[in-house]
């Protein structure tokens, strides 16, 4: 957010995606230096395919924030959980149960009343900000399943998942934005504000790297959807560290859709532990009231 409110940045959020991928190819290949095993495990295909759904997921994401509040960013990403469900179903044949389907419900109901907020009080709500974080999460939902997918069935770790998939990811923009003759204006700009695009970029990807290293070991270790959870709680922190440090408007509609994201959230987590944690039942509940009232009746009776 900080490096989009650098003036006249806005239309240059796929250099900004270009220059991440080329941090993170770095970080990946210094890491995967200081490991043993060097092979790469997972065949050159599938990370040509991952490195197509992550730039897609990371590009579109980038290019929305032009359009869009960043809080509106942000909870359309914590709702990521339901193309990761469908995708899951589709990609990976898994069945979920009702607490994953009511917890996708309550995602998609906060989504809708938090994106009706920000166009009632956002001056700058574009719609193609929408449809861009859609896309985003679209392809967002199908490589956390492949991502998965591949490290298991290869035993691929994350250094390499990383390299490969970021690295392969840098030539497909550098010759997207070549064709399109987006570099040199970027560059130019860039160029003009070095502290401000490259400096940020840099505290951006290495914070973002060590991000991704932990959500694909959790992808590796618990799965997909435990992962997009865990991601989802960190950025309710962030939508909240945002309207602290950047002035923007702000209706109490935001708080009640936000609270309804974080119920499907809450639902999520107890679909996955179930067995260690028991809500009371309606009729356990009544239960206990009918008895709480006889034990208060007889006292005042004695």
């Amino acid at each position: 957010e900080l490096i989009f409110s650098v003036e006249g940045f806005k239309p240059f959020g796929w250099y900004l995606t270009l220059v991440q991928f080329g941090f993170y190819s770095i970080f990946g290949l210094i890491e995967l230096q200081l490991i043993q095993d060097k092979r790469r495990r997972i065949p050159g295909k599938t990370y040509m395919i991952i490195a197509f759904l992550t730039v897609g997921t990371m590009g579109l994401s980038n290019t929305s924030l032009g359009y869009l509040n960043y809080p509106t960013q942000v909870i359309f990403k914590c709702c990521k959980l339901i193309p990761v469900m469908i995708g899951g179903v589709f990609i990976q044949g898994k069945r979920y149960n009702i607490a994953d389907v009511s917890a996708a419900l309550c995602m998609s109901l906060g989504l809708i009343w938090f994106t009706l907020a920000d166009s009632t009080v956002a001056p700058n709500f574009n719609l193609t900000g929408v449809v861009l974080i859609s896309l985003a999460l679209c392809a967002d939902a199908v490589i956390g399943n492949v991502q998965e997918k591949a490290m298991k069935l290869h035993n691929g770790s994350n250094s390499e998942m990383v390299l490969y998939s970021y690295s392969i990811g840098f030539v497909y923009i550098l010759f997207g934005l070549t064709c399109t003759s987006g570099l040199s204006p970027a560059v130019t700009f860039c160029s003009k504000h070095p502290v401000q695009t490259y400096g940020y970029a840099f505290l951006f990807s290495l914070t973002g790297y060590f991000g991704i290293s932990f959500v694909l070991a959790l992808i590796k270790i618990f799965g997909a959807l435990l992962a997009v959870t865990v991601t989802t709680g960190r950025k309710a922190m962030t939508i909240v560290l945002s309207f602290l440090f950047f002035a923007k408007p702000f209706t109490l509609q935001y708080v009640w859709s936000g609270l309804l994201v974080v119920l499907g959230i809450f639902l999520n987590v107890y679909s996955k532990n179930m067995d260690k944690i028991k809500l009371p039942s309606l009729h356990g509940l009544w239960k206990k009231r009918v008895e709480d009232r006889k034990t208060r009746t007889l006292s005042q009776t004695v």
